[in-house]
């Protein structure tokens, strides 16, 4: 496997010099770029250009991450060239949030193969439910396929995002990678950092990715009070407390819950992932350290998969409400997964609305919030 990488500004796209990535004839290239950029008309055929022989795929951002650490503003190009290429690209469109577990599925149908061992999953950050896309995908490729990916952002604005493939941009699309047999080998970790605060409050109604009532009371509400003169900057402050989902014995599952919108109407709120009715949930907070120890925890997670083999591509995707409670310690967290995996690592990715893993030591996968997430690529 060979990598080159090439980060720059959005507005200086047009004149990079893409040849020294092009020289290694990449099979793949992924792109994370900010939200300026993906509305450029000009960006999707700037790419194909260079890259006209590669599937070209992506998504927008809330914060790029590349080697150099976190930029905001920026385009990040990877470019991947396999010693045996054996991956497929698929696309659907979304039609609506209730469309989600109906798109996974279709997604899979693109996918399904008896050798296909791994999934790499980019799809919307807004009116989408990504615990039932993720349903519908594991539906039709089968629970023994590593699921990985995230949602992208739209730098914590939750109002349009967008994918890319070779099709060009799209506020609709779905798009994922499936690798299969072994040529490529997939290693991943999850971790967040985030801890808990408050008594355990009940789901008392509940519809999909929509929390209605907490202990009988409009959700809203209950949340407004929690975040006090926080609560005058929703949805986006939601990013800063999100939900620990509890199992029977009101213990944490290892499930975060973030707050992509609010309704004042009927007092909920939007998720961006399902939460069961008649569940617990308690409000969690997190400070730096934390989350920069819970980066390299998961480092250590996607290492401990791969063991004496170097990742040729490590794919780091940390949700945006990481990235607002570090602030300007944003780069903490990429270079303690550096150091982890080491120099023969080139590091690439974004910050997110969701992530994408299956939990630490299994292929059973959900979408997670406020984590970091890596997915790590390497040939033997």
């Amino acid at each position: 496997m060979q990598v080159r990488q090439l980060s720059v500004s959005a507005a200086s796209l047009a004149q990079a010099d893409f040849a020294e990535l092009a020289g290694i004839d990449p099979q793949l290239v992924l792109v994370f770029a900010c939200i300026e950029a993906m509305q450029d008309p000009g960006f999707a055929p700037t790419l194909a250009a260079a890259f006209p022989r590669a599937q070209r795929v992506g998504c927008s951002t809330a914060g790029e991450i590349s080697n150099s650490g976190v930029d905001d503003g920026s385009v990040v190009v990877t470019a991947i060239h396999f010693n045996t290429p054996a991956f497929r690209i698929a696309s659907v469109d979304l039609a609506a949030m209730d469309d989600s577990r109906s798109a996974g599925q279709r997604l899979a149908a693109q996918l399904a193969a008896d050798d296909l061992s791994a999934v790499l999953i980019f799809g919307q950050g807004v009116a989408i439910n990504g615990s039932a896309l993720i349903d519908g995908v594991t539906q039709g490729v089968g629970p023994g396929v590593v699921l990985t990916g995230g949602l992208a952002g739209d730098a914590g604005a939750f109002e349009r995002s967008w994918t890319l493939s070779n099709q060009g941009v799209s506020q609709r699309a779905i798009v994922a990678i499936g690798w299969y047999g072994s040529a490529t080998r997939v290693a991943h970790g999850s971790f967040g950092g985030w801890q808990p605060f408050g008594p355990p409050r009940r789901v008392t109604r509940a519809r999909g990715n929509l929390l209605q009532e907490l202990d009988g009371e409009p959700a809203l509400d209950v949340y407004k009070r929690y975040l006090g003169e926080y609560a005058r900057d929703l949805p986006a402050s939601g990013l800063l407390f999100p939900f620990a989902m509890l199992g029977d014995d009101l213990r944490e599952v290892g499930l975060i819950r973030t707050i992509l919108g609010i309704d004042e109407s009927d007092g909920s709120l939007i998720l961006a992932g399902e939460v069961q009715q008649g569940g617990h949930l308690r409000l969690m907070h997190a400070d730096t350290n934390a989350l920069v120890n819970g980066a390299q925890a998961a480092a250590r997670a996607a290492q401990a998969m791969f063991a004496a083999s170097t990742p040729g591509l490590a794919l780091l995707i940390s949700c945006v409400g990481r990235k607002l409670v570090m602030g300007g310690r944003t780069d903490d967290e990429v270079e303690a997964v550096a150091q982890v995996l080491g120099a023969g690592a080139t590091l690439t990715g974004f910050y997110s609305n969701g992530e994408i893993s299956p939990f630490v030591g299994s292929t059973s996968c959900a979408l997670h919030n406020q984590t970091m997430t890596i997915t790590c690529l390497y040939e033997e």
